[in-house]
């Protein structure tokens, strides 16, 4: 006798469409696995000879290491996402890694089009301002373009996934949530990651409309169209979470369905936390001797947005977690 997936609580076997999109999904990890592993291994393939990333051997093979396993974490979700054991993984086992690769990837797949199409126009690329270029251009095409097809790949099988086992909590329209869901937690939570916000896109807007305020002196060299266009990004990843959470915590648009704000939140939310954690980790970076360290400011602005979105994920998590009870 054939069992429901609502009556046994597991996924059922992967049809073609999810076995195709987990298949897309390892693939995908190749490129830059092998990369990475390479670099480790000491081949310098795809990087100049006077690249910066040879001046401290040590720590990027250690940064190589952690980068290679993070990597590797897409092939485990992409099994996760498709096995019947993966239904019975908890929640916040799932949600975090899912919630990194989505902050850590929707960036690139947003802005490396853009880059792509700025110069198709005309514009300038980030690795062809200044002298010591740290990568040679086709690394950043077969690297960024596998990243794209995991967050497409990724994405889809998460959808997929949820819709299957969390379903009942993405129905509905906004006014119809629990006043227990959104009640003053998950308000005060989302109004402070909101005005903690206002800082880091202050930043970004300032850098975007030409100040060099806060930025490094090889920084201040690479503005190019890429970097415009990247803090561009950055600015609209910002209003998406907040506009999403403000959305679902006050409810201003009563027969706004659930779904629309909630992903806006989830993926702006997670942009902001992880890419800002990112963006704050590779600025602690030590540097090659003589240059130039981050300033306070930089460094209070990447910390800024990891925090920010790191409370806009809890406001979120908190409405989800009281609605799902």
């Amino acid at each position: 006798m054939t069992t429901t997936t609502a009556q046994s609580g597991l996924s059922p076997q992967p049809r073609p469409v999810r076995s195709a999109l987990r298949a897309v999904a390892i693939a995908a990890c190749v490129p830059y696995l092998s990369l990475k592993i390479a670099w480790i291994a000491g081949s310098r393939v795809g990087i100049p000879e006077d690249s910066s990333l040879l001046d401290h051997r040590v720590l990027m093979a250690v940064a190589n290491s952690v980068t290679v396993l993070m990597d590797a974490a897409v092939v485990v979700l992409a099994l996760l996402l498709t096995r019947p054991w993966g239904q019975r993984v908890r929640a916040w086992l799932l949600a975090v890694p899912i919630w990194a690769a989505t902050g850590l990837l929707a960036p690139i797949m947003v802005g490396f089009p853009l880059q792509l199409a700025g110069v198709a126009l005309g514009g300038t690329r980030m690795q062809e301002a200044g002298d010591e270029p740290f990568l040679h251009n086709w690394v950043f095409n077969v690297v960024y373009g596998g990243f794209i097809l995991q967050g497409l790949a990724l994405g889809a099988l998460f959808v997929l996934y949820a819709k299957e086992r969390w379903g009942h909590r993405l129905r509905g329209r906004v006014w119809d949530l629990p006043s227990r869901a959104t009640g003053p937690f998950m308000r005060t939570t989302a109004v402070a990651g909101s005005l903690l916000a206002l800082f880091p896109v202050t930043m970004h807007v300032l850098w975007a409309a030409g100040s060099t305020t806060a930025l490094r002196a090889d920084r201040v060299a690479q503005r190019t169209t890429d970097f415009y266009l990247l803090e561009g990004s950055r600015i609209a990843f910002v209003a998406v979470a907040v506009t999403g959470v403000l959305l679902l915590a006050f409810r201003p648009r009563p027969a706004l369905p659930v779904r629309p704000p909630l992903t806006m939140a989830w993926v702006g939310a997670s942009a902001m936390g992880a890419w800002g954690g990112w963006m704050l980790l590779a600025s602690l970076m030590p540097e090659s001797d003589g240059a130039e360290g981050p300033s306070a400011l930089l460094v209070l602005t990447y910390s800024g947005e990891m925090v920010s979105g790191l409370l806009l994920t809890c406001a979120m998590a908190s409405l989800l977690r009281r609605r799902g009870a």
